[in-house]
């Protein structure tokens, strides 16, 4: 009966968790593939005219950092959230079923911790001191649409860490629960199906 209820109020927690997570997941992938594109292409463009035209830019270099970090930070979620982090795992296999999940969810709970503490340090990069310096060398272009070009603060770069630990945050909490529900369920999968929307599907 204990576990029933603890089964019940476990899945009434992870399922708008899960349904929330595979929506950014969704649309994190889409522009994590965008800044990809865009990244190969300004380090193209740089090369081309560094190298052919003999007339290197000043602004590619960051640019493809911009994109890179960005990147990054919006496809880190998935990879985490499906496993593809590097990780040891001979331990887990090797122990018994409900020791291996306590020893998976205490190693999750220091991950949530580390990336709580990350969200702070983001937040005080972004909106912070250092945020408000500006770009050496990137600049937007508002003077195309007639208004004055300025360059990108530093805080839009920042940016990506503040985004990257908060989505990661969420991903930790939902592979908590996912987790403690296996738990309790050591021969039963977490029912998240009906949660999962058309931005769910992998």
């Amino acid at each position: 009966m204990v576990n029933r209820l603890t089964s019940q109020f476990i899945l009434m927690l992870f399922r708008p968790l899960f349904t929330l997570n595979s929506f950014f997941m969704f649309v994190g992938k889409q522009v994590a593939w965008i800044a990809l594109a865009l990244m190969v292409i300004v380090i193209l463009l740089g090369v081309f005219f560094r190298y052919v035209l003999n007339d290197p830019l000043s602004w590619p270099d960051e640019a493809a950092r911009f994109c890179m970090l960005w990147m990054t930070a919006l496809v880190a979620p998935s990879a985490f959230r499906s496993g593809g982090f590097v990780a040891i795992d001979t331990l887990p296999r090797v122990l018994p079923g409900r020791i291996s999940a306590l020893l998976n969810i205490s190693i999750l709970l220091i991950s949530t911790v580390v990336l709580y503490y990350g969200m702070h340090i983001g937040w005080k990069h972004t909106m912070g001191f250092g945020g408000n310096f500006e770009s050496s060398s990137l600049k937007v272009p508002l003077s195309l649409i007639g208004l004055e070009t300025f360059k990108m603060k530093l805080r839009y770069m920042y940016g990506s860490l503040l985004v990257a630990t908060f989505l990661l945050f969420l991903v930790s909490i939902e592979l908590i629960l996912k987790s403690v529900f296996s738990l309790f369920n050591p021969t039963k999968a977490i029912e998240n199906t009906e949660s999962s929307k058309w931005w769910g599907r992998d």
